[in-house]
């Protein structure tokens, strides 16, 4: 499933599912962009290990809430990698709290990283791939975007968004020649679930039929098929990678 000369956008890519996705794209020859917002020593590490797999890496720091700073990440995408083949919508924020005790701010947070920012960067991408008719559009969901989950009613409404989009954007794009769909990960070993106490990871282990948390490689891998030409007639899908929860 070589993707050797293609350019992939993977945002939130310095950690966790997305540095994972970043390097599996990598070791199929895709040139990869990573974006980041805080922290641009990991960001260059992540950059240096990506150049040593033999692709071209660039780290650009920008928020995706921000259409400002999308619009200045992806000029500079143009102007040394020539535009986004694949773009991978990784980026995303929990900010939990019962719905009675949620702040405005931690429901508006949310929905502007994980939905808003999803909207930015795929209109900022899709003119050139329409161009091109060529396309590949990920967007990670989540279990809970499906299922629900108590105290994350900010975050399943934007991944629930997050399917949504990636249906109607599917029945646009096809007949331009882009490919448009959704992984919905369950929980997986990252630094988001390494806070949890060992009761609630218990309890979320009782859940799962396989009784084991994913890896982030069990989404990179999935994310590494559907950015090859061996995934062209799969569009508008929402992909389940979560032990069976959601069946």
């Amino acid at each position: 499933m070589s993707l050797k000369g293609r350019n992939a956008l993977v945002t939130g890519g310095t950690r966790g599912i997305g540095k994972a996705i970043a390097i599996a794209l990598a070791n199929e020859g895709a040139n990869i962009i990573i974006n980041y917002t805080s922290n641009s020593q990991v960001a260059d590490e992540v950059v240096k290990e990506l150049e040593g797999l033999g692709v071209k890496a660039l780290a650009i720091k920008a928020n995706v809430a921000n259409p400002h700073e999308v619009k200045a990440m992806m000029d500079e995408i143009e102007e040394k990698l020539e535009g986004v083949d694949i773009l991978i919508n990784n980026a995303g924020i929990t900010r939990d709290n019962l719905f009675m005790r949620m702040k405005d701010e931690e429901w508006q947070q949310v929905m502007d990283v994980n939905l808003n920012g999803l909207f930015y960067c795929t209109k900022a991408v899709v003119r050139r791939m329409m161009k091109q008719k060529y396309g590949k559009i990920i967007n990670m969901s989540s279990v809970v975007g499906v299922m629900g989950n108590a105290g994350q009613a900010n975050y399943c409404a934007s991944k629930a968004g997050v399917i949504g989009m990636t249906k109607s954007l599917a029945k646009e794009l096809a007949p331009k020649g882009i490919n448009v769909n959704a992984i919905a990960p369950g929980f997986i070993d990252t630094d988001m679930t390494a806070v949890l106490s060992d009761n609630v990871k218990d309890q979320m282990i009782n859940h799962i039929p396989m009784k084991k948390y994913g890896k982030p490689e069990d989404i990179a891998n999935l994310v590494v098929f559907l950015s090859s030409e061996a995934s062209q007639y799969i569009t508008g899908q929402v992909i389940h990678v979560d032990g069976g929860m959601a069946m």
